[in-house]
């Protein structure tokens, strides 16, 4: 059935017509994920200028290494963000490039960061990087690659929410979730996986892969070694893709309890199997640069590396942000450093927010990664349907004046979880929002 079109009256009350991708409802903005985002942006939480204003604790942006970006900038690179030992003539040779490839002295430090993240137990081939703007991009440009409009994707729940735009909006593309719960920490299970699949096939719908987030978004929990070897074992079964969106990989609290899909690929010499396997990765989370726009697709496949490369045109990375940051990645030393200290820096700040929690009486799922913690409200639930975490979500929003994700927008299947981001803030900004939780549960107490 197609979608309707939207009508607009030109000056002289002739209908002018948008496309049906224009029209579309998949743009998945009317998500309260996107609606907490538009409360504080209109009052913003300022210490000085706004003390009363909405906290931002829906945002997984990290910005607790950030100083460490720019002592290396401005210590040991200043010339890194400008054109080297070459001046002019390095200018001339970035200002002109245009291949497709990008600068292989970027690929080259990106495959190096790649492999530095995992601990040296995967590697990296420079000329299978396929260079995107952002993480973004680069699902949606492996969407278009892997499935056709009406195909699924299978998506494990729950999922960031952004998914609902950058898989479907413009491929057409459709998500079909497995449903994952808190009896096992919401890790995939080989059930859930054929009932997510058998459901499609019931609605005459073509699976072409799974895609899965690894360290998870929401969740802030990595995805077991045995469960990547199940779903890798899956998708050989069904002859479909496996996509890992490993965008935290570097922000596992402790690398050990970290296991990359690339990892199991290493040990398999089966082309077959190796070809259906496709990361993504970016600087945005790890590294903090989300403003960049750098993201990787790197994919066992050659025609896939071949065709990405080809409609990565729509998407390039600026030879100026690939200069820069091929230096920058190129130093291991602070590569070393950087990775360390955030590792360690991410590891606290969640340890506060979750102490901070449960002094308060609220329980959160056992975290190893990333820039948020996955939050139990459930109890506080009048009704424990959609609407009753919707209402809950409402009061925070604007009583407490804290912009936090409902489960429901990551199509949760269970009510009263909520993602709660706490890099993208000050340690004391932070026990400011946590000072407000504390109040409201003393308020719900009756203190």
């Amino acid at each position: 059935m197609g979608l309707p079109l939207m009508m607009e009256r030109s000056s002289n009350n002739n209908v002018v017509e948008l496309s049906r991708v224009a029209v579309s409802d998949t743009h998945g903005e009317d998500s309260p994920y996107f609606a907490g985002w538009k409360a504080y942006d209109e009052n913003p939480y300022d210490e000085s200028h706004n003390p009363s204003g909405v906290i931002q604790m829906g945002l997984a942006e990290n910005q607790v290494s950030f100083d460490l970006l720019e002592s290396y900038l401005e210590k040991k690179n200043p010339e890194g963000s400008m054109w080297g030992s070459k001046g002019a003539p390095g200018f001339r040779e970035n200002a002109l490039f245009q291949d497709y490839h990008g600068l292989k002295s970027f690929r080259q430090a990106m495959a190096s960061f790649m492999q530095q993240i995992r601990g040296g137990k995967a590697s990296f081939d420079p000329d299978r990087i396929v260079l995107t703007a952002g993480a973004t991009a680069a699902n949606e440009l492996l969407t278009f690659i892997l499935a056709d409009p009406n195909d699924a994707l299978l998506v494990p729940t729950p999922y960031y929410p952004g998914f609902d735009r950058d898989l479907r909006w413009r491929t057409g593309v459709r998500i079909v979730p497995i449903h994952c719960d808190s009896s096992n920490h919401f890790q995939i299970t080989p059930e859930a996986l054929e009932q997510a699949y058998q459901t499609a096939r019931d609605e005459n719908i073509r699976v072409r892969g799974v895609l899965i987030t690894n360290p998870s978004n929401p969740l802030g929990a990595t995805v077991q070694k045995k469960v990547l070897e199940d779903l890798l074992d899956f998708c050989v079964r069904k002859n479909i893709h496996l996509i890992s969106d490993e965008i935290y990989s570097g922000s596992v609290f402790h690398a050990s309890e970290f296991t990359s899909v690339a990892e199991i690929v290493e040990n398999i010499d089966d082309v077959s199997v190796k070809e259906r396997v496709h990361i993504v990765y970016s600087l945005s989370k790890d590294l903090g640069l989300p403003g960049f726009r750098v993201g990787t697709i790197y994919s066992y496949n050659d025609n896939v590396v071949r065709t990405a490369r080809r409609m990565s045109s729509f998407t390039l990375v600026s030879s100026q942000t690939q200069h820069m940051l091929a230096s920058m990645l190129s130093d291991e030393e602070f590569t070393e450093k950087y990775i360390r200290i955030n590792r360690e820096r991410l590891r606290r700040r969640y340890e506060t927010i979750v102490e901070g929690l449960k002094k308060a009486g609220i329980e959160c799922l056992k975290g190893n990664a990333g820039l948020f913690c996955w939050m139990n409200l459930g109890f506080l639930l009048e009704t424990k349907t959609k609407e009753g975490e919707l209402e809950l979500w409402d009061v925070i929003l604007k009583e407490l004046k804290l912009n936090i994700s409902p489960g429901s927008s990551c199509h949760c299947s269970e009510y009263g979880w909520f993602r709660v981001c706490f890099a993208n803030m000050s340690e004391k900004t932070l026990d400011i929002a946590l000072k407000r939780i504390h109040e409201f549960m003393d308020r719900r107490r009756g203190f």
